[in-house]
């Protein structure tokens, strides 16, 4: 059975004007293309660089929203699909939105299914009417247009709603890649349409680039979505299986062509390596699953590179984490009681290392925002690249 979303169940708030910016630009960095700015949404405002805890399906995995906060956490990435799936629009819609119904009172960005059509292809049909799928949760048929997607994320409570786009893999011909770039485009037209009517609008709209390794592509990705005009811009189709080096060539290629008064978000990306090239480049949102699978698989990421505590070594270890983070987790347990809690299977062992992950996250950023706020990020790019080994220990 196709499923839908009655327009008229749009709750009814002022229109978006896309002349006005989001993104107040407060200081740019006098050696690189990092910069330090604001992001305005219906939930607050939040600086930048920013990187954005991943809460696929309204939570994230093992963390209280409490938690989040704690942390200083000011913006959260849930994704339209799967909620569209589970628990459905409607369900949240009685709930009063999505911000109610996680009890998270902050921003939240909404992804909108696009990577599903990447990373789902056995199970779905791309047209330029829309793309039609079979849930990999229940396999019902579920048809998703570009307007059935803003509906949803508008219905949701989304500060920030993306586009419906055309994720091709890595490894896609020019062709390939070409047709998915025209067809982003013609979705984007019609996503922005829906989102323009008076009366329907509450979420920022952020249209969505793509063009996989060919530069011109992307360009001209890039200048037909400028030309559409959205409150920001994302690089997408990045992080999906390429060598680094290609996917640094694009970012770093790219980026600075994207409007410097709108806010440029890097999808699906990355690691604390990643961050630094990336900010370096003028990234300023990132939203990546790392710090809570990693954590889920008893791997914490610190100062010095990934440490596997489920490995033999640290049985004895009563050292913390990273000997320097003050947070909850590296406060107050050893290496050697989070490993004996993953090898006895206790869930304590997940929520702590993805406690102490989100949270290393969340501080590098804000390290790297005051960084370039005293003018010293290529000092501390430097200092923490000497000191990070990417290699698990």
């Amino acid at each position: 059975m196709t499923t839908g979303i009655p327009s008229q169940s749009i709750k009814q708030k002022k229109g978006t004007d896309y002349s006005l910016s989001p993104f107040s630009l407060i200081q740019k960095d006098p050696k690189t293309s990092a910069r330090l700015g604001r992001v305005q949404t219906a939930h607050g405002a939040f600086e930048t660089p920013v990187f954005m805890p991943v809460g696929t399906q309204g939570t994230v995995k093992t963390l209280a929203p409490r938690e989040l906060e704690e942390m200083g956490s000011e913006v959260i990435l849930a994704n339209a699909y799967h909620l569209y799936i589970r628990p459905g629009i409607d369900i949240i819609n009685a709930s009063g939105g999505l911000h109610r119904f996680m009890a998270w009172p902050k921003a939240i960005l909404t992804d909108s299914g696009g990577y599903q059509i990447f990373s789902l292809a056995r199970l779905r049909e791309i047209t330029d009417e829309g793309a039609r799928f079979n849930s990999h949760f229940d396999g019902r048929e579920i048809f998703l247009t570009p307007e059935e997607v803003i509906r949803a994320q508008e219905i949701l409570g989304s500060d920030i709603a993306m586009i419906l786009d055309e994720c091709p893999p890595h490894d896609a011909s020019r062709a390939q890649v070409g047709e998915a770039v025209r067809r982003t485009i013609h979705w984007a037209k019609r996503a922005k349409r829906v989102h323009s009517v008076p009366g329907t609008a509450r979420s920022l709209l952020f249209g969505i680039v793509q063009g996989g390794k060919f530069l011109d592509l992307r360009k001209s990705s890039l200048d037909q979505t400028v030309d559409i005009g959205f409150d920001g811009y994302a690089l997408g189709g990045v992080s999906v299986g390429e060598p680094k080096p290609e996917m640094e060539e694009v970012v770093r290629k790219i980026t600075p062509l994207m409007p410097s008064d709108r806010p440029r978000y890097l999808m699906g990306v990355g690691t604390p390596v990643d961050l630094f090239w990336a900010i370096e480049a003028g990234i300023d949102l990132f939203d990546c699953v790392n710090p809570t699978r990693y954590g889920r698989n008893g791997t914490a990421f610190t100062r010095t590179g990934k440490v596997t505590v489920r490995n033999a070594q640290y049985a004895k270890d009563q050292s913390q984490l990273d000997q320097t983070c003050p947070c909850y987790t590296c406060s107050n347990f050893s290496r050697s009681y989070l490993r004996h809690l993953f090898n006895c299977e206790e869930m304590l062992g997940h929520r702590l290392v993805t406690y102490h992950n989100v949270y290393f996250f969340i501080s590098l950023t804000r390290e790297i925002r005051n960084a370039i706020a005293e003018g010293r990020f290529s000092e501390l790019k430097k200092e923490f690249l000497s000191n990070y080994n990417e290699e698990n220990r």
